[in-house]
């Protein structure tokens, strides 16, 4: 995917005074899934154990389906799937599928970004909670008037939404990432570059079983939810 490496913008835009981009400009938010393909042995390896590589990635793809479930029912001028691996019949109509960058993660979070012409929000796969409703505010109207971005914190010290008015690949790049003061650094990085920053709540990633029981038990009924009881052969509370 293309990204202005260069921090061009598409001519025309409004910019507040606090380098944000009225929607007005270009229409509804672009919204991004990044994701791995649900391949045995290669998501969700921390889950193992107590789950099998099979059972972690079984529970990778309905974490997956329900993310893209949420964001197919938000209104946007594009939904893309940014993906490490190849689409198959589990993506929904609806998603433009494009192949991750080479790199890091900031640098592939950069390039998504990049990708953009206008106001982006960007979730992860390990976050099966999320609904449109709490997604919402992000799209709702007036929702980029004064604000630079949109921070969803993870409990673990990341952060599982990231919102941008103007998507400049700059404010990724160099942020370490998969530790535990990422959501901080990119937060900071935010701010540092004069964004007005609006905070989503604060999530729990799926890393851990421990992590899985609690976010099954917090969305009971999505495939998440479905898939962890089936596999542990008990309900969630």
């Amino acid at each position: 995917m293309s990204a202005y490496g260069d921090g061009s913008r598409r001519a025309g835009a409004y910019r507040g005074g606090n380098g944000s981009r009225r929607t007005g400009a270009y229409g509804p938010t672009e919204l991004l899934v990044i994701a791995k393909e649900p391949v045995t042995g290669r998501v969700k390896t921390r889950l193992c154990p107590p789950f099998t590589p099979a059972e972690a990635a079984e529970l990778a793809a309905a974490a997956l389906a329900d993310t893209l479930e949420a964001v197919l029912a938000l209104p946007a001028r594009r939904r893309v799937l940014v993906l490490d691996g190849r689409p198959g019949p589990w993506v929904p109509p609806g998603f433009e599928v494009v192949p991750q960058s080479a790199g890091g993660l900031d640098e592939r979070l950069a390039e998504a970004f990049g990708g953009c012409t206008g106001p982006a929000l960007l979730v992860g796969m390990d976050t099966p909670q999320i609904t449109a409703a709490l997604l919402a505010p992000t799209l709702a109207p007036g929702a980029w008037d004064g604000v630079g971005a949109w921070f969803g914190p993870a409990e673990d010290g990341g952060f599982w939404a990231l919102g941008l008015a103007d998507p400049d690949p700059a404010l990724l790049r160099g942020v370490p990432m998969s530790v535990p003061e990422t959501g901080a650094v990119q937060r900071h990085r935010l701010v540092e570059a004069g964004l007005a920053v609006r905070d989503l709540p604060v999530l729990v990633d799926v890393d851990t079983a421990a992590d899985a029981h609690r976010v099954a038990s917090a969305a009971p009924g999505s495939r998440f939810a479905s898939a962890f009881g089936r596999l542990t052969g008990a309900g969630v509370r």
